[in-house]
């Protein structure tokens, strides 16, 4: 197997599980507003880059991301234009570095996938504690 096949074959696994993640991150969150005023903490989520971003923009970016990857994912997937002769005797001296970049942006690609993957999967971790918080509140509250 080439490098080639081998990073393509990786970042298809990076992209599943980026989808798998916005997914779950999509059906749990069911009430974002709770995310509001609430922080990030460090374990296994990526530095905010302004540092004061809060998980409900954090979730509204995260969910602005997918249709973005979604877009380009299917842009890959379209037909490549055919190439005239007079282009490929012009490219023939770049072919053989075209390998060893594409690799360079597929495992670029690779990173901040499984960068967005993390970023998820905090987030919808630090929810599902919220809800375990506001349901022990209420049910000390009751008792």
């Amino acid at each position: 197997m080439s490098s080639h096949q081998h990073s393509q074959r990786r970042g298809s696994g990076a992209m599943e599980q980026y989808f798998s993640a916005t997914e779950k991150m999509e059906q749990e969150v069911m009430f974002p507003s709770l995310l509001r005023g609430v922080f990030p903490q460090q374990e296994g989520a990526a530095p905010a880059a302004g540092g004061h971003t809060d998980l409900y923009e954090r979730y509204q970016l995260l969910k602005a991301i997918k249709p973005v990857v979604e877009k380009g994912l299917a842009s890959v997937n379209d037909p490549i234009p055919t190439v005239t002769d007079a282009d490929t005797a012009l490219d023939e001296g770049t072919d053989s570095n075209l390998e060893e970049r594409l690799s360079h942006h597929v495992n670029g690609l690779q990173q901040v996938l499984t960068d967005l993957t993390k970023n998820t999967k905090a987030l919808t971790r630090r929810y599902s504690q919220i809800l375990e918080q506001i349901n022990l509140s209420e049910d000390q509250s009751s008792s």
